[in-house]
């Protein structure tokens, strides 16, 4: 076993007696053992296949009903507007993956957060969902974590048929559904955790950063609040480090913000970027929560169009990402403003 495991299993098994005294939630142990929930080497990196996302055990699922929207939640939000007295932070984690290859999964993300007791949103994309069932499953019922829809297949939203929304909203929601029946058949729900999975993602963040008023309005409809971001960590760019992303949070971070990062096998230096920023975020007072518990704590800062830093730029950079292929997802976060 190598020193970096034995680390993590040993921040692991502190992870209990650290979240008893802050009084947060557990993992679930129901079903898995730290070892098992432990993240490795070989599920890291993405990897190519010529295979694309069989839709058919998707479309056999039945869907809870769902809520739409109400107005004042409509539209893309990016931060949140907190009381003077709350200093929070939302640190979310997009999972994204397409037709053409298999995303990974950095444990390295997931088993330090766990280690520390610190709360997170996933971004997961339907595909991503079944290409790691098991993944998908524990990030689900932990209740340090919340689960929302980074869309079927990564596909930009913005530019689809109505059909095709549909379905990447839709069937994203029942690679969800699937996941969570397997827990229940497995019967991880049953005393795994103080807090059970909600019954159906409600929060959606658009691949590539991209939205309109069709793709708005179809996410408000099936129920889901769309989600952007207000700090960019840019690691899905090889090029920065650790300590360039560390800087970047420390030096942007403010009460009410949503922070992107990615946990897929792109999300370059991003474990040891968060273990050298968050330490200190705690230290000047933030705390931890979901996207949600965020959206309850204040008044959510909404923008009528998806961007990164200024109005119309995610355009051009959706356009050249799309053509050159996935594995350029950094340029998004590395255009101009």
């Amino acid at each position: 076993m190598s020193p970096a495991r034995i680390v993590v299993l040993v921040l692991l098994s502190l992870a209990g007696s650290t979240a008893a005294l802050t009084e947060e939630p557990q993992a679930p142990q129901q079903c898995w053992t730290p070892e098992a929930l432990a993240g490795t080497e070989a599920e890291l990196k993405p990897q190519s296949t010529h295979k694309s996302l069989d839709l058919a055990p998707l479309k056999l699922v039945t869907l809870p009903t769902a809520t739409p929207i109400k107005p004042e939640l409509r539209g893309s939000i990016r931060g949140v507007e907190l009381p003077p007295d709350k200093k929070l932070i939302a640190l979310t984690f997009d999972l994204c993956e397409e037709n053409g290859y298999v995303s990974g999964y950095d444990g390295r993300i997931v088993d330090y957060l766990r280690a520390q007791a610190i709360k997170a949103t996933f971004f997961a994309g339907g595909k991503w969902m079944e290409t790691h069932p098991e993944r998908a499953e524990q990030l689900i019922t932990d209740p340090l974590f919340e689960v929302g829809s980074h869309g079927l297949r990564h596909l930009d939203l913005s530019n689809v048929s109505d059909a095709t929304l549909g379905e990447e909203i839709t069937l994203t929601e029942a690679a969800y559904a699937r996941a969570k029946a397997a827990l229940t058949t497995r019967q991880c729900l049953i005393g795994a955790a103080p807090a059970q999975p909600t019954e159906r993602m409600t929060l959606l963040r658009f691949p590539y950063g991209r939205c309109n008023d069709k793709a708005l309005a179809a996410a408000a409809n099936a129920g889901f609040v769309s989600v952007q971001w207000d700090l960019v960590t840019g690691d899905p760019d090889p090029r920065v480090s650790a300590k360039t992303i560390a800087n970047t949070i420390l030096t942007k971070a403010h009460p009410g913000a949503i922070i992107v990062a990615h946990a897929n096998g792109r999300g370059h230096n991003t474990a040891e970027a968060l273990a050298l920023a968050l330490p200190k975020l705690k230290e000047q007072g933030y705390s931890f929560v979901t996207v949600s518990e965020l959206l309850q704590a204040g008044k959510p800062v909404i923008a009528t169009r998806c961007y990164q830093n200024t109005p119309g730029e995610m355009t051009h950079v959706a356009r050249s990402t799309v053509q050159r292929g996935s594995h350029d997802l950094f340029s998004i976060f590395t255009a101009p403003n």
